[in-house]
């Protein structure tokens, strides 16, 4: 067989500098690739994700976005919000635009750029208009999560939303207790399959930075993650619906910080009766790795 080679990008989303924020390779043109290759690849990397760009005529992006394929080490996912932002963000710097859309499963993702000087500052996403789906009984999570029903906020509901993909939102009552926490993903996982939630979300209103809104952490079966832009999505649907947050106010997301790896994560919405509307999540990125695979 012939030696085949794709270029490849590492990027830090929700970074505004290098070694923060959530890893994220990018393969800037995928063509001949299969699906298992694919996943194969996003195993070697190690990273949460992996995303894939699939260059089409410049028409048929115009129209349906740029076609990108999202992978942890263990599936493709629909949608994913880092994952996305970076992918974006590459697409932009390279292409000198300051708009663009990926083409996921889900559908077409529009992201809009700032810059200065030149240089790409500050990216935006806008989501699907969230669903809201379970509110779910604290006892049988509390159980799944090792905690106590009094280590959750009483005034906020622990319930599932979804822009692409479900997570079920935790607010706990105090930061220290969800700085302190510690998963055992099997009881997680055994709960959330039989649940409506892919995912859980784990926020507090204490945060460590004054101009944060939430602290968050989010702890899945490939460890912790240390900006979750999907969860952060459903998350600003979830708080503007119940007052967390107000209506088209930017508010900010810290995550990543028990583990060392601190993200911002900017994200609005607007309120309409009784839903929930133009989930924007928004942030930096930063590029840290150029190279080539070689299969």
């Amino acid at each position: 067989m012939s030696e085949r080679t794709f270029s490849y990008v590492q990027m830090d989303v929700f970074a505004s500098k290098p070694l923060e924020g959530n890893q994220l390779a990018v393969f800037t043109d995928a063509t001949g690739l299969s699906s298992e290759e694919m996943q194969a690849i996003a195993r070697e990397t190690n990273l949460s994700e992996t995303t894939f760009i699939f260059p089409r005529d410049s028409a048929l992006e115009a129209k349906e976005g740029v076609k990108v394929r999202i992978f942890t080490i263990k599936e493709e996912l629909k949608f994913a919000g880092h994952p996305t932002l970076g992918t974006g963000w590459h697409l932009a710097a390279s292409r000198g635009v300051d708009a663009i859309a990926l083409d996921l499963p889900v559908g077409k993702i529009p992201l809009e750029f700032r810059r200065d000087g030149g240089r790409l500052q500050y990216g935006e996403m806008r989501q699907r208009d969230p669903e809201f789906g379970k509110v779910h009984d604290p006892e049988p999570v509390a159980k799944a999560l090792g905690l106590e029903i009094s280590d959750f906020d009483p005034s906020l509901p622990i319930q599932t939303v979804s822009t692409g993909m479900p997570f079920a939102m935790v607010p706990f009552r105090s930061l220290h207790r969800l700085q302190d926490f510690s998963l055992f993903w099997p009881n997680a996982a055994e709960y959330l399959a039989k649940s409506d939630a892919k995912f859980f979300y784990l926020v507090c209103r204490e945060t460590t930075q004054p101009d944060a809104t939430l602290h968050a952490r989010m702890i899945f079966y490939n460890g912790e993650d240390p900006a979750t832009g999907s969860a952060a999505g459903c998350c600003t649907g979830w708080a503007v619906r119940h007052g967390v947050l107000e209506s088209e106010k930017q508010g900010m997301i810290e995550q990543g910080i028990e583990m060392k790896r601190p993200s911002k994560i900017y994200m609005r919405a607007t309120r309409i009766a009784e839903g929930v509307t133009n989930i924007r999540i928004g942030g930096s990125v930063v590029q840290i790795f150029r190279g080539e695979a070689s299969l």
